[in-house]
């Protein structure tokens, strides 16, 4: 499939979910926010058999590529608040699976968060967060020492048990809000730090309902940074 294929038919199967989301359709919503989660993550994780977006680019990240630098987004929604606007590749996967982390276990579920010390050594990641204030310089330091591996095992870990939380969500719960305090505890523990570029998530996240977190975080922010790699690297040549 081309990149255009793959784009085409991410966004009209988000429209789907955007407008389910409205409705109270549970069983269709359900369904369509795995269906659209499975379709930016790799296979491995909804236990598809055919490549996804985020294969392509993960099969090319981890054949010695894992540095090679791509544009953090190929637009500007919150480049303003970033720290730079080129990015190793790796970064990209550090970079939505942590905030995937953290918002499907932290805000969708009230829960403990999968990265832990443990991953962080195996990983070989010199910070916690997710990233987003380091400058150019910093960024590149922090993708050298990456063990590629390890961050893959990571994101799969991630991606099945994001599943697992959004297939059991009720739609009380995917129309409300969650608590100030379980918003803090991602500051707590490290999920972002106190730079404005990076504090600045909690106030985001603070404001979205949980179906507003499977739109952006859980789905459609994978879709922010996976083109800038496919569109920039020798990955699915046309």
């Amino acid at each position: 499939m081309k990149k255009e294929e793959l784009y085409t038919s991410f966004s009209k199967k988000y429209d789907e979910l955007q407008k389910a989301l409205t409705g109270t359709d549970i069983k269709a919503i359900r369904e369509l926010t795995l269906e659209v989660h499975a379709m930016i993550h790799p296979a491995e994780i909804s236990g598809g058999t055919e490549k996804t977006l985020a294969d392509h680019i993960l099969d090319h990240m981890l054949s010695g590529n894992q540095n090679k630098i791509v544009p953090r987004e190929d637009h500007d929604v919150d480049l303003h608040y970033a720290g730079t606007n080129k990015v190793p590749l790796c970064w990209q996967f550090w970079h939505t699976y942590r905030i995937e982390d953290l918002v499907s276990n932290i805000l969708m579920a009230d829960q403990d968060q999968i990265f832990n010390k443990e991953w962080q050594k195996r990983i070989g990641a010199s910070i916690t967060d997710t990233g987003n204030a380091l400058e150019f310089d910093e960024a590149v330091e922090f993708g050298k020492k990456i063990d590629v591996f390890a961050l893959r095992d990571y994101m799969i870990e991630v991606g099945k048990n994001t599943r697992h939380i959004l297939e059991n969500l009720t739609l009380e719960q995917i129309q409300s809000m969650v608590p100030e305090e379980w918003v803090m505890r991602i500051l707590e523990e490290g999920g972002v730090t106190t730079d404005f570029r990076s504090v600045w998530l909690l106030v985001f996240w603070g404001r979205l309902t949980r179906g507003g977190m499977i739109l952006t975080p859980m789905t459609n922010h994978h879709m922010m940074h996976l083109p800038p790699c496919l569109n920039n690297l020798p990955i699915l040549g046309e």
